[in-house]
């Protein structure tokens, strides 16, 4: 597929460094030159030092000739103009990044006024996935499908847990509970498990199940604990604003501390149910103040990767039980990073290009369509969910009649409203959502997960 990135900022170098992972032929676009370098210089694609919304520049990229435009440059407005000027002159599919809260509740106006095929907001998913977790506490992640209703949480085992040295086939019978081990990543590697893979201290494994299993489980396995009901976050960023209002809206008491005093008179103003505190949120005699140290949840969404980690580790520290979550935009060191037993990671640069390959990847099906997609330790893992739009090879047989592919895994089958974890009788039928998780290779519609 030929595709042109424009902007060449964390999210365009994120969104590039995957999808050349993938074959897709790459054009950036971005006014700095040092910016196109980088980028050329490291990954496979091609550059030109231009203005997207130049027409001549676009021609000069063969607009004409492009499937996919993604305009991610720093500006909301760039990016719409990218996108309408893209398809009127290369009739291509666009997707534009648009940041501003303001247009938050005009994203399907815009969507259809400038007829783009996504509109992302990095820092508003990268909110709803800390407020997943935080429902979740004793999850380092939350995967979420069928629209809500299924979810893949991953979790450590500890050395006293009750996995620890256990068979995957054991488990059902051992701890009296239900669920499915969709995969076990252990020393940066990820395995799609069988029965007898054994567990060990310090796997982290995604699972499966049931809302009541699901609580069950984690309560067998010493990991139980209820949705948090009071949060403080770390700076007053556009993620910040988002988060906080979905936790507010969910009944959760919110605290926001931020440095500069403009940012939190336009916070207060924003959030009127929310507590903004003026001051920094590095200083601990302020942290301890507004209870940092008994507080259920924190955040910290700063802007530098360094005060993020450290605010981390310092409220881990003394408060134990808290559920900590830590932004991160740079992900070059990210061996150094796993290291330091983080709580939570997120970065929305990752998140962004998540959903862009889960579109790219639908773009030219027609059995099937990507409707979710989760990367899983830096890439080798895939949590995909496709919803089967017509019959093929992948339907209406037994699945232990399919030739499926080793290193996958189908986790749940959501048919009318029920979530069912197959056995080798159920058969996958047309209008059902299918989670699927793989490692080593990459799918793009259902009937990749059969052997050739």
């Amino acid at each position: 597929m030929n595709i042109i990135v424009v902007g060449c900022g964390k999210v365009g170098y994120n969104l590039v460094a995957q999808l050349s992972k993938e074959d897709h032929n790459i054009t950036v676009i971005d006014k700095d030159a040092e910016e196109i370098r980088n980028i050329t210089n490291n990954l496979d694609a091609l550059g030109i030092v231009g203005n997207g919304v130049s027409f001549n520049t676009l021609q000069e990229a063969d607009v004409a000739h492009t499937d996919l435009l993604i305009a991610v440059t720093g500006s909301d407005e760039q990016n719409l103009l990218c996108c309408l000027i893209a398809k009127k002159s290369g009739h291509c599919k666009t997707i534009a990044r648009v940041r501003n809260p303001l247009y938050i509740s005009e994203i399907p106006f815009l969507k259809k006024g400038f007829d783009l095929g996504m509109i992302i907001n990095p820092e508003f998913e990268a909110a709803n996935e800390v407020a997943r977790i935080f429902q979740f506490p004793s999850a380092v992640k939350v995967d979420t499908f069928a629209r809500g209703h299924v979810d893949i949480l991953h979790v450590k085992i500890s050395k006293d847990s009750p996995l620890n040295g256990m068979r995957i086939l054991d488990i059902r019978s051992g701890l009296h509970t239900n669920v499915l081990i969709c995969s076990v990543t252990r020393e940066g590697r990820t395995h799609i498990p069988n029965g007898g893979f054994t567990l060990q201290e310090g796997d982290e494994i995604g699972f499966t199940a049931r809302r009541k299993d699901t609580t069950a489980f984690l309560r067998k396995i010493g990991l139980s604990k209820n949705r948090i009901d009071n949060a403080i976050i770390a700076g007053g960023s556009k993620i910040a604003y988002y988060l906080a209002k979905i936790l507010l809206n969910t009944g959760i008491s919110t605290t926001i501390i931020e440095q500069k005093r403009e940012r939190c008179e336009e916070l207060a103003g924003l959030l009127p149910d929310a507590t903004v505190i003026h001051g920094d949120a590095t200083d601990q005699n302020l942290l301890l103040q507004e209870n940092a140290a008994s507080t259920a949840g924190f955040a910290a969404l700063t802007g530098l990767d360094e005060e993020n980690i450290l605010l981390s580790l310092y409220v881990k520290g003394v408060n134990p039980g808290a559920k900590v979550i830590t932004k991160i935009n740079r992900i070059t060191f990210s061996d150094v990073i796993n290291q330091m037993n983080l709580d939570t990671i997120i970065n929305p640069q990752v998140i962004t290009a998540d959903f862009i390959s889960k579109f790219v990847r639908s773009m030219d099906n027609t059995d099937s369509e990507v409707e979710n997609l989760y990367k899983l330790a830096d890439g080798q893992a895939e949590a995909l969910e496709f919803v089967i739009k017509e019959p093929s090879k992948a339907t209406d047989t037994p699945l232990a009649e399919l030739s499926l592919k080793d290193n996958l895994l189908i986790c749940c089958i959501y048919r009318n409203g029920q979530a069912i974890f197959p056995t080798g009788q159920d058969c996958l039928k047309v209008g059902d959502s299918v989670v699927v998780v793989l490692s080593g290779f990459r799918i793009s519609d259902i009937k990749g997960i059969l052997k050739d």
